[in-house]
């Protein structure tokens, strides 16, 4: 992939995370509870993936996985670091902002759990229909 387009992903997903933290003031969603926790991350879940399969699907033959991989890479690391700088660092959290904030955690991990795979059966079967 080309600089210009990680610059691009780079791009997106910090003003993502920009909004997603906006949104959560005044506690980082600290205010809600786990129930609500749980469906907001369940609702977020499936128009992320979509996003994530029409890029794939976009990106031609045999590039399923590849694409698959950098975005699961830049929706979890970025993403982590900047949780890490505010939850850890700022707000003084540390590590154990993992489990505090344990609805953004769920997406450092989800992403590598569902797009690589999603992105290998694409190249494999040549494209999943939708």
């Amino acid at each position: 992939m080309e600089l210009r387009k990680h610059i691009q992903l780079l791009i997106i997903v910090t003003a993502a995370w920009f909004l997603f933290w906006v949104a959560g003031l005044p506690d980082y969603y600290q205010q809600y509870s786990a129930t609500t926790m749980t469906v907001f991350d369940l609702a977020v879940l499936p128009p992320i993936w979509f996003l994530i399969y029409r890029r794939a699907k976009k990106a031609g033959p045999g590039r399923g996985l590849k694409v698959s991989l950098w975005w699961a890479f830049y929706i979890s690391v970025p993403l982590f670091i900047y949780d890490l700088v505010y939850c850890g660092m700022y707000l003084g959290h540390g590590a154990t902002f993992l489990t505090k904030y344990w609805y953004l955690t769920v997406y450092y991990i989800l992403p590598w759990i569902i797009f690589p795979p999603m992105g290998w059966l694409m190249d494999k079967k040549g494209r999943l229909a939708l």
